[in-house]
């Protein structure tokens, strides 16, 4: 084989040193159009170049269902193989969906590399991006709950591992641990994480009688710059995917009204569930609001689908039927996009206006549509947002006058 594999071998702690190479895999089922696939091998090569990887490849392949034992046919895999040994510098490969310990010990002995899929990618981010202690509790709680179960075919596998993607945290220091120590240690985080969570819940009633507007939305709709665009503040803002993990709070006052604005950590399609379980407590922001700001990235090709994604998550956190605004960014970027140059502005008006008809028809949300770069329209938000937080201490006082 073109790379070399030593068993047991000592590993390097943290990332890699330059940008690791990657390939991706996989595979369309009959619940999935090959569009979809397309889509959520686009998004997983993003969380790659997020965790710092480059795909170099993408093997895809149809089945009814993947295979129990190497996710893929044996073909296909001699073909992947074949293409990594041709390729010296190829050191991970990511799968698209979650792996057992089993499939994960089997490919890993076929392939010698390090194999990662799309749960252990996204914990590997939010390990990276975790700044805060209960963030950093959060995820680790959801590495362990994660692994718990993995646990036969990962400690092999992991004693394999030379550091690098999706071993960051509790990954590259429990390799000798069993089940026994690992559920202690899920208590021990819970229990600490408990602590944080009563802590915050002070935190929030110390914040006193001002309504509270969230800010949700799919992982880089630009919900932080949005956040700085209102506050006028400096939110961590980035290009890329889960720049923000810990929920940030900011007051904000227009035409002297305040209200509390809180940015919340992105959703994505596949999001592993430990880790909603673990950041449950991260988004008690989103279950305590007042009115919701959903955001939604409307240049994205594949916008529609991102907004039922949040609609899900929100679902399930028991927020869906919280007063919202669905708040259509990045519409400078739709229209470089979308639009022919040759259409005239009476045109693309008309465009504009029958789109932004057909969504609230669907979705049932009064929406505006901005761009929080170029503030196109924010003016326009910033009285719907008015009116609407109005409407809530109107709701929550209606015996008592208020002024600010």
């Amino acid at each position: 084989m073109a790379n070399e594999w030593n068993v047991g071998e000592k590993k390097k702690k943290g990332l890699k040193k330059g940008i690791e190479k990657a390939i991706i895999v996989g595979v369309i089922t009959q619940e999935q159009t090959e569009d979809q696939v397309t889509e959520y091998l686009d998004e997983l090569e993003f969380l790659a170049l997020t965790a710092g990887a480059v795909t170099q490849k993408r093997f895809v392949q149809k089945l009814k269902s993947p295979n129990p034992k190497t996710f893929v046919r044996s073909g296909k895999m001699l073909e992947i193989q074949e293409y990594i040994e041709s390729h010296k510098e190829i050191s991970l490969v990511i799968f698209d969906d979650d792996l057992s310990g089993k499939q994960t010990s089997v490919i890993e002995e076929m392939l010698k590399v390090k194999i990662v899929d799309r749960s252990t990618l996204i914990l590997d981010i939010f390990a990276s991006r975790a700044q805060t202690a209960q963030a950093k509790t959060q995820v680790e709680l959801a590495q362990m709950k994660y692994m718990l179960p993995r646990l036969r075919g990962l400690w092999t596998h992991l004693e394999r591992q030379r550091g690098g993607i999706g071993m960051r945290g509790p990954g590259e220091k429990e390799i000798e641990t069993d089940r026994r120590i690992v559920r202690d240690k899920i208590a021990l985080l819970k229990t600490h994480l408990e602590k944080i969570d009563q802590q915050n819940q002070t935190q929030r009633k110390r914040r006193g009688d001002q309504v509270r507007v969230a800010l949700v939305g799919y992982t880089n709709v630009g919900k932080s710059t949005l956040m700085n665009v209102l506050s006028k503040s400096k939110v961590f803002a980035e290009d890329k995917l889960f720049a923000t993990l810990d929920t940030t709070v900011r007051k904000v006052v227009i035409d002297r009204m305040p209200f509390l604005l809180s940015d919340t950590v992105g959703f994505i399609r596949k999001l592993p569930h430990h880790l909603i379980e673990s950041f449950k407590s991260t988004l008690d922001e989103v279950r305590e609001s007042d009115l919701i700001i959903h955001v939604v990235d409307i240049a994205h090709p594949q916008f529609e689908d991102q907004l039922r994604t949040v609609n899900t998550t929100l679902k399930d956190l028991n927020a869906l039927d919280k007063p919202t605004i669905l708040v259509f960014n990045k519409i400078d970027l739709y229209r470089e996009r979308y639009f022919d140059k040759l259409l005239d502005e009476s045109t693309k008006v008309e465009i504009v206006t029958e789109l932004k008809s057909r969504l609230k028809n669907e979705f049932e949300h009064e929406n505006v549509f901005i761009s929080a770069i170029t503030k196109e329209n924010v003016n326009d938000f910033r009285e719907i947002l008015e009116r609407r937080v109005k409407e809530q201490y109107a709701v929550r006082y209606p015996h008592q006058a208020k002024h600010w």
